[in-house]
């Protein structure tokens, strides 16, 4: 059986008998989606750093002390300690998170594969990827974590509404609004997505 044919469940099963490879297994499986998440949201590398490392260390503990049940996804519950970490430390510092992104920040985009386009098309895609990160930017928070999280995190709309605090229909007409202006702005930008 290879690593992606375990579960993260076995692996977290593992863990918990004291096998330490099955969590790194399980870090190095979804620690992009994660990181990249909190980085969506918090916009400071640093801070995106410490707030990732809680992360897992809050996930250790659970597991070790027994209170992980696992009730669905494993990414699921990993994005929304992570989620309540960050809203915990924005409510501690008393501020909302916004900052201009540039091209040295981590950036979610970055996993999506090019390794079988020629070198035109990988510079196509990449352009692409360029104009929408840039349009992204421009929609509301709460519209920008729901494209994120479906799309990117691939996470169902029950889990996105679960996780952001909100009802099922709130998470779709969020999602819907997104779409709606990012077709805006490519219409008003004269924006092609395709090659």
């Amino acid at each position: 059986m290879t690593a992606l044919q375990i579960s993260d469940k076995e692996l977290v099963e593992s863990y918990r008998k004291g096998n330490h490879a099955s969590f790194e297994q399980i870090i190095n499986r979804h620690q992009s989606r994660i990181f990249s998440y909190i980085m969506m949201l918090v916009k400071d590398r640093q801070l995106a750093d410490d707030i990732f490392q809680d992360t897992f260390i809050k996930i250790i503990r659970t597991i070790k002390s027994g209170a992980y049940k696992e009730e669905g996804k494993f990414i699921q519950w990993a994005m929304r300690i992570a989620h309540n970490l960050i809203i915990d430390h924005f409510r501690k510092s008393k501020r909302i998170p916004y900052a201009e992104t540039n091209s040295d920040d981590y950036d979610f985009m970055e996993n999506i594969g090019l390794a079988d386009a020629s070198i035109e098309e990988q510079m196509i895609t990449e352009q692409i990827h360029e104009d929408l990160r840039k349009m992204i930017e421009f929609l509301p928070e709460e519209q920008r974590e729901v494209l994120y999280l479906r799309l990117y995190a691939e996470m169902s709309f029950k889990d996105i509404a679960e996780l952001t605090n909100v009802s099922i229909n709130t998470a779709l007409g969020r999602m819907r609004y997104a779409l709606i202006n990012m077709r805006k702005m490519i219409q008003e930008k004269n924006v092609s997505l395709t090659y």
